[in-house]
């Protein structure tokens, strides 16, 4: 088969789409064949060599794919070959093939195309970890949500929407359009305005219940700020920065509190925890249309290094999608 490989760390060329070895599924794995794989911001730090893959998992970038099973291993009862299937993964995505642990994958909504599932697993269960396992968010809370036109963003304003949350989002002028076309309350251009003063005056002085994080340490004291009492801020990236000073007074003062999480290197049972509540909680939402993935554009596999540089300049809406 063939796959992205990177080379060594570095830009957008030390991606190569080339001849690897096939995979074999091992002890409760199938072997699914890529209809498509969706790019994240974590596949861009790995280019980079900040953020390697968990020991065990495809070193080939590519968090999430679709595709259909084609072989199953040892101890696999409830997944056959030729199911259409969409998965989480730890690595491996941006190839024709991967193996995948049965725990972390998903059946493909219906009603949604094979090649746009790809763009579900991540957000759905990044989403759906953070806002409502960890936080509680439910029917009456306001959510503030960093980068709304980010994959992450646009999946997290319709689950919150369709739960009958409040979302404020932050997002570049150009995006907000389609954002309250998503189910948006408030848009803020973090580049031109207040998003604290925004959020507060949108709420009625309250605060956003939760606010779920992409940005970390430059964003830590205005999010603090922004959040109502008893709330609780969802750090799920760190692209505004790692260390921030932290007075504790200000979270106290709320009773709030902070989570920072990622996915991809939490253990195989906790994934396949989240990965049963996405398909029991948000799948009937894609199946029903109150939640739909945003795909901005399709790339071939083998130009994986343009869709990198179209992620890093921030100009699209929803996911990038790679096509084998």
């Amino acid at each position: 088969m063939r796959a992205i490989v990177i080379e060594k760390p570095g830009g957008h060329g030390v991606l190569v789409w080339t001849e690897v070895p096939d995979p074999v599924p091992g002890p409760g794995e199938v072997v699914v064949d890529v209809a498509a794989a969706a790019v994240n911001r974590g596949d861009l730090g790995q280019r980079q060599g900040f953020y390697p893959p968990p020991p065990g998992e495809p070193p080939y970038p590519g968090l999430e794919c679709s595709g259909v099973v084609t072989a199953v291993g040892p101890g696999v009862a409830d997944w056959h070959v030729g199911l259409p299937v969409c998965a989480l993964l730890g690595g491996g995505g941006y190839a024709e093939k991967v193996a995948v642990r049965t725990g972390q994958l998903l059946p493909v909504p219906r009603g949604v195309p094979l090649v746009q599932a790809a763009a579900l697993p991540e957000a759905a269960c990044t989403v759906w970890f953070n806002a409502v396992d960890i936080a509680g968010l439910r029917r009456g809370r306001t959510l503030l949500v960093h980068g709304g036109g980010s994959g992450i963003g646009t999946f997290a304003i319709q689950l919150d929407k369709a739960l009958g949350a409040t979302v404020v989002a932050t997002a570049r002028q150009a995006k907000h359009e389609r954002l309250y076309a998503l189910g948006a309350d408030l848009v803020v251009d973090h580049s031109a305005a207040d998003f604290v003063a925004a959020t507060l005056e949108h709420t009625g002085g309250r605060g956003a219940d939760v606010v779920l994080d992409i940005v970390g340490a430059d964003y830590l004291a205005r999010n603090i700020a922004a959040l109502a009492p008893d709330g609780h801020i969802a750090t799920i990236g760190l692209q505004g920065g790692l260390r921030a000073e932290l007075d504790f007074l200000a979270p106290a003062a709320k009773s709030g509190s902070i989570s920072a999480t990622g996915l991809r290197t939490r253990a195989h049972d906790e994934k396949a925890r989240i990965v049963r509540g996405v398909t029991a909680e948000v799948w009937p939402l894609v199946e029903t249309g109150a939640i739909r993935p945003v795909v901005d554009r399709t790339f071939p596999m083998a130009e994986a290094a343009e869709a990198h540089r179209v992620m890093e300049t921030g100009d699209h809406v929803g996911k990038l999608v790679l096509v084998p």
